[in-house]
């Protein structure tokens, strides 16, 4: 008998899953509005024009070669992702208190952080909302996190955030506990605390004395603004707190197979720098010795090049602005259609992501009869919606929703 006889299959993970229904079904309607990727209004993948351009820069440049970089990264492409994230006059940066490493894009960031929480600062409880992106479990799960916790923040009756909730339940967490926030266009509801909601957040935390650890996914591209998507980080660093974020450059440069990932630490004095960052360096050459260069060398020259940061900004707004374009399309087309309920929600979302309210049937009816591929938890990614096919989404959601009783209205007529 093989020693590998009983290795139970794993359960599929749904998106790549829903992904390769998509390719494999041949209706020429099909839709996938489930992989959280950024498709042009032609319905295609984008390579950013300043990536393109830095890539055959890079690709002409005789000096560039494969050599190893260091176990933390490459050292432009760190300080000019933590200088990103907390700001170029942030009082952590110019009192040598902060830093950032290298990482697996965010992933592993979150990896790398987990694994310093648990092991360096013997962190064991982790709280993250309800719902967050399904890897945030496995991740401190599969780190050695053996409590774990969710806190409320999308209220399904009034497709807002239950701020209340949220509130109640980290009151609820114990000193020294590890909390996840995404910094914005929370995935998968893109419903984001206001500003007088964070404070409040931070007030709390602060009083409680929990650990911040802020998931920044989608800084720049949700907003076009990468200051404004920044915001609740550096008003927390502001506030005095000690904190980690970990950064992804996937959907704002477009890199989403080139891993390029950034971990902020924000301490309170320069003297522990020295010590974290060594801690840190031992984790990741430990897990994968040393990063991935070409991602990180893109993201550097973008940056640190004023010419080049302001055509990736040019980018980033064009993004965002057809992201929203097609909130407003949709919401527009479902009312147009008399659909039962109220579907501001999408309009008041941001981001990628919009949580539509459909329920499990909804999405099976959706992807059965009309080959819409999207999660069970009704998450679409706003960017596989487009000019040519959201009149068919929109006609075959207004068809989920009144189908009848097995796929009942998702929203409350009342709202």
């Amino acid at each position: 008998m093989s020693i590998y006889a009983k290795v139970e299959k794993g359960p599929a993970i749904e998106v790549f899953a829903l992904t390769q229904a998509f390719k494999d079904d041949s209706n020429q309607n099909k839709v996938n509005l489930s992989v959280g990727a950024y498709r042009t209004d032609a319905g295609v993948p984008w390579v950013l024009p300043v990536v393109r351009k830095t890539e055959i820069a890079i690709a002409s440049d005789e000096s560039v070669n494969h050599e190893y970089l260091p176990v933390t990264g490459l050292d432009p492409f760190t300080s000019a992702a933590t200088e990103l994230v907390l700001g170029a006059d942030s009082i952590a940066i110019k009192e040598n208190r902060a830093f950032g490493v290298q990482t697996i894009s965010g992933t592993g960031a979150l990896r790398v952080a987990a694994e310093f929480l648990h092991t360096q600062l013997n962190r064991n409880e982790v709280f993250y909302s309800n719902p967050t992106w399904e890897n945030h479990h496995k991740i401190f799960s599969d780190t050695g996190f053996t409590s774990l916790h969710s806190y409320r923040y999308w209220d399904q009756s009034k497709r807002q955030l239950d701020f209340n909730g949220m509130l109640a339940d980290l009151d609820q967490a114990p000193p020294g506990a590890v909390i996840i926030l995404h910094a914005c266009a929370h995935n998968p509801t893109g419903i984001d605390p206001t500003q007088e909601q964070w404070k409040q957040i931070a007030d709390l935390m602060e009083h409680k004395k929990l650990f911040p650890l802020f998931d920044s996914a989608y800084q720049g591209f949700a907003s076009g603004d990468p200051d404004r998507d920044a915001w609740a980080v550096r008003y927390f660093v502001s506030r005095g707190f000690e904190l980690l974020t970990c950064q992804s450059f996937a959907k704002n440069f477009g890199l989403y197979c080139e891993r390029a990932g950034n971990l902020t630490v924000v301490q309170q004095h320069a003297s522990t720098k020295a010590a974290v960052h060594s801690q840190l360096t031992l984790i990741i050459r430990g897990m994968y010795s040393n990063p991935p260069a070409y991602g990180a060398r893109i993201v550097s020259a973008v940056l640190n090049n004023p010419a080049l940061r302001q055509e990736w900004m040019d980018c980033i707004k064009q993004m965002s602005s057809r992201i929203r374009e097609m909130r407003s399309l949709l919401r527009d087309k479902l009312v147009a259609l008399g659909t039962p309920g109220n579907w501001d929600h999408i309009v008041n979302q941001i981001g990628m992501f919009s949580y539509t309210g459909l329920n499990e049937n909804q999405v099976r009816y959706l992807i059965k009869e009309h080959h819409i591929y999207l999660l069970k938890t009704g998450r679409i990614n706003m960017c596989g919606l487009n000019t040519g096919n959201i009149e068919y989404v929109a006609k075959a959601i207004h068809a989920a929703v009144t189908a009848g009783s097995n796929a009942s209205c998702p929203c409350d007529n009342k709202l």
